[in-house]
C-alpha cells in the first residue's frame, strides 16, 4: 500500500507469472522501459521473487556483476557494461526508519544517473522521487512448491503517466 502522501497512480498493469524464468523475463522486459533517474520499489513477502525480477532488470540493462540479494550489504551498485545507467540494488528490509535512516546510502545522489531498485522500500523511499514505479509481487498462499505469482506494476507521477505498462504482458 502506498504512503498517504503519494500521488495517484498514473499507469498500472497486472501480469501473471508461472516460474522464476518468467519473473526474470518480466525484469528484462521492464528494463527496456527504464532510464536514468527511475526509482523502482519492490514489494512482496520473502521468496516472492523480488531479487529474481531484479536479476532480469540487470540482464536487460546490461550491467556488470551477478545480481544477488543485498540483504547483508544493504546496497550494491552494478555499473553498466553498455553505456547505459548503473543499477543500484537496495534491500531496505533491515532498515526500520524512513528516508532519514537511508540517507547514508546517498540514494538521492545516485538516482539521477542510475536506476535505483529498492526491495522493501514502501514507507521508506517515496520521498526520493515524485515519479516512481511500485512493483508488488503477490505469491500464491499455501503450497510453497507453487511458483505462480501475480505482479502488479503501478506507476506514479508524470514520468509514468505516458508509459503503457500493459505492454509488459506480452
Amino acid at each position: 500500500m502506498e504512503a498517504p502522501h503519494s500521488q495517484a497512480a498514473e499507469s498500472a498493469a497486472r501480469l501473471p507469472v508461472d516460474s522464476p524464468e518468467q519473473m526474470q523475463d518480466v525484469g528484462r522486459r521492464l528494463a527496456k522501459l527504464l532510464r536514468p533517474g527511475d526509482l523502482v520499489m519492490l514489494t512482496g513477502e520473502l521468496g516472492a521473487g523480488k531479487t529474481t525480477l531484479t536479476r532480469g532488470l540487470g540482464e536487460g540493462l546490461g550491467v556488470r556483476g551477478a545480481v544477488t540479494s543485498p540483504t547483508f550489504v544493504i546496497a550494491r551498485v552494478h555499473p553498466s557494461l553498455t553505456g547505459g545507467p548503473a543499477l543500484v540494488h537496495v534491500d531496505a528490509y533491515r532498515l526500520g526508519g524512513g528516508l532519514d535512516e537511508m540517507e547514508d546510502l546517498d540514494l538521492d545522489v545516485s538516482l539521477p544517473e542510475s536506476v535505483v531498485v529498492v526491495e522493501w522500500g514502501v514507507g521508506k523511499v517515496e520521498d526520493l522521487s515524485d515519479d516512481r514505479l511500485h512493483v508488488l509481487i503477490h505469491r500464491v498462499v499455501g503450497d510453497t512448491e507453487d511458483e505462480r505469482r501475480e505482479v502488479t506494476l503501478t506507476g506514479f507521477g508524470a514520468r509514468w503517466s505516458a508509459v503503457d505498462l500493459a505492454l509488459l504482458a506480452g
